[in-house]
């Protein structure tokens, strides 16, 4: 088991930056991956980035390649994701996700068995 909080989003102009975070408890194992997934409104929940635990290998989505980085603490068992320049589409509740590796791609929100509640990031003049 194991329990998926986010925090960090809000309301931010369009060209600024947010860090959101998503700290995880209860029983976690290093081999689990981490990722970010998010969903607007009338959209279908899409991939942002993802990182293994160990080792700490990223992937990104295509439209936040160079604007977002993922990171991880392991001592704090905490994923983080960076975004900067942030555009209007950015907007989207974003939630976090772990999962063992399987036959699913960290593409692809199959994957993963735990899930946050999620934050919303609204970027807006």
């Amino acid at each position: 088991q194991v329990q998926l909080v986010e925090s960090g989003g809000g309301l931010v102009q369009p060209g600024g930056s947010l860090r959101l975070s998503c700290a995880a408890s209860g029983q976690t194992f290093s081999r689990y991956s981490m990722g970010w997934f998010r969903q607007a409104p009338g959209k279908d929940r899409e991939f942002v980035a993802a990182i293994s635990w160990s080792p700490g290998t990223t992937y990104y989505a295509d439209s936040v390649k160079g604007r977002f980085t993922i990171s991880r603490d392991n001592a704090k068992n905490t994923v983080y994701l960076q975004m900067n320049t942030l555009k209007p589409e950015d907007t989207a509740v974003y939630r976090c996700a772990a999962g063992e590796p399987n036959y699913y791609s960290v593409y692809n929100r199959r994957r993963y068995a735990y899930w946050g509640q999620g934050t919303q990031v609204t970027v807006s003049s």
